[in-house]
């Protein structure tokens, strides 16, 4: 009768044993699982809050806008003048028809990009608001590049006449820098 208890209570103690051991891995099991659903929700927070950075950052461009604007175009004036270009005739804000323009004119006239070389050349004037320009579009694309996530408005200054007339800018500056004069 002993040995029947004996193997009765070693039986019990093997099932405690076991139900012990499916108890302590069905509660590791959800602790890994809540784990890793606590990582994937913190690794959201940390991308929503650095999209609302950038938000925040994009919004407050776009509320400077039109003081980044005027000072690009007071930039832009001199250069106009100098190579004789009108501003566009549209409704448009006065910084994009003053580079409409000034694209325009290079789409009729390819010798304006030799026009404005030679004004970058012989004028010190027009050469300190080239640099003065570019430094603050570039600046100004760059900020917008870093802080816009999806890239649309970035790629809509970038492809658009910003970015048209930092290219038209650069060949005109690095053709004055070239020839001799």
């Amino acid at each position: 009768m002993q040995n029947i208890l004996l193997f009765i209570g070693i039986g019990i103690i093997a099932i405690l044993c076991i139900c012990t051991l499916a108890f302590m891995y069905s509660i590791n099991t959800r602790v890994r699982e809540m784990t890793r659903t606590l990582t994937h929700q913190y690794n959201l927070i940390v991308k929503i809050q650095s999209v609302l950075k950038n938000k925040s950052a994009t919004n407050a461009v776009a509320e400077n806008a039109e003081m980044i604007y005027q000072d690009l175009l007071q930039n832009l004036i001199p250069i106009m003048a100098a190579i004789d270009v009108m501003p566009r005739n549209t409704a448009e804000h006065p910084l994009w028809r003053a580079l409409g323009g000034i694209m325009d004119e290079y789409a009729k006239n390819p010798f304006a990009l030799e026009k404005l070389r030679r004004c970058i050349k012989l004028d010190s004037e027009v050469a300190r608001s080239i640099d003065n320009y570019m430094n603050r579009a570039d600046s100004f694309l760059h900020h917008i590049t870093t802080t816009d996530p999806d890239g649309i408005l970035a790629a809509t200054f970038t492809d658009g006449l910003l970015g048209q007339s930092l290219t038209f800018f650069t060949q005109a500056k690095q053709l004055a820098a070239q020839t001799t004069e």
